[in-house]
């Protein structure tokens, strides 16, 4: 059986194509290169200079676009509702019997939830804080704390108080400072301006996510009206809210409360969250110190002598004539 042939091949020609492969193989590298090259620069040169893409969006993306919310617009944080407060009559409540004075006071700022998280604090080392204090006044929350500060859990100090024709249960301490409020509100035309019919107080269980916890657990918030008094920074269905949809200029635009019950509110010891970021405009927090909610009342001064019993006696011979 013959052996097929070999096939051979000169040096020269087979040198000759391989040159010409590698040219073509350079030049066809070479196009691309400019070829990507000037689409990159035609693909960033409109997104640098500022301008909208030429692409236009097809009918199932305009219908998504149109159906999204819309941002809410960002509020500048709002002052207190008084600047400068008006005197307020002295105010007394009934406290086992005795009259007591209510006192005025503020929020104090190492509770405030936005001083938390400004810049330069130590957010974590502050909230431990602000838990440890809750903690020892109003009582142990499992998973916040520690109940060497409070064996008690807050429940054990909460108490059902009447406020505006309400009532709600909170901490019995925040039940005497809205009995203060109460009485504020009461001796002013704040009274006449709004009647609400809801409210509420404390909770057993823990409404925020994360490492914080609501003032409700501890019964030292409330929430009035929620469904006329927006929550327009919080989680669905908050946000829904028409409230929150139309662009206002002020906080209290966005609330059926007037601005007078915040003034009063904020004068003892309560903490209004639609200053925080969450823009809670129905939640109040007392925040004050629970030692300095009332006093007891100056006794009353003894009534002044009637004129008759202040005449000197007449003398006897005086009498005869």
């Amino acid at each position: 059986m013959a052996k097929p042939s070999s096939i051979v091949l000169s040096s020269a020609p087979r040198a000759h194509r391989a040159s010409r492969v590698a040219r073509a193989g350079a030049a066809a590298c070479l196009g691309v290169a400019l070829l990507l090259a000037a689409s990159a620069s035609v693909a960033e040169g409109p997104r640098a200079a500022g301008h909208k893409p030429a692409h236009k969006p097809g009918p199932t993306a305009q219908a998504s676009a149109a159906a999204a919310p819309r941002p809410r617009p960002t509020l500048a944080p709002d002052p207190p509702a008084e600047e400068t407060p008006r005197p307020l009559p002295p105010l007394t409540v009934q406290v086992d019997g005795k009259p007591m004075r209510c006192l005025e006071q503020p929020p104090q700022p190492f509770l405030i939830r936005g001083n938390w998280f400004k810049k330069g604090t130590d957010s974590n080392k502050a909230l431990a804080e602000a838990i440890k204090y809750r903690t020892e006044h109003y009582g142990y929350f499992p998973g916040f704390g520690s109940p060497s500060g409070n064996a008690h859990p807050p429940r054990f100090y909460a108490e059902p108080v009447s406020f505006m024709g309400m009532t709600v249960t909170v901490n019995k301490h925040v039940g005497l400072a809205l009995r203060c409020v109460e009485a504020a509100l009461q001796a002013t035309p704040a009274k006449d301006e709004y009647h609400p019919h809801s409210m509420g107080g404390i909770r057993f269980s823990n409404t925020y996510r994360g490492s914080e916890i609501s003032n409700h657990v501890y019964g030292i918030a409330i929430d009035i009206e929620p469904h006329l008094n927006t929550c327009c920074g919080c989680v669905a269905p908050w946000t829904e809210h028409p409230l929150c949809q139309r662009r206002v200029s002020s906080i209290y635009e966005r609330m059926a409360m007037p601005k007078s019950w915040v003034a009063i509110f904020e004068r003892f010891g309560f903490y209004w969250l639609g200053h925080d970021v969450l823009q809670d405009t129905m939640h109040f927090e007392f925040l004050g110190d629970p030692a300095k909610i009332v006093e007891p009342a100056p006794a009353a001064a003894p009534p002044a002598p009637s004129s008759a019993s202040t005449a000197p006696p007449s003398s006897p011979a005086s009498a005869a004539s």
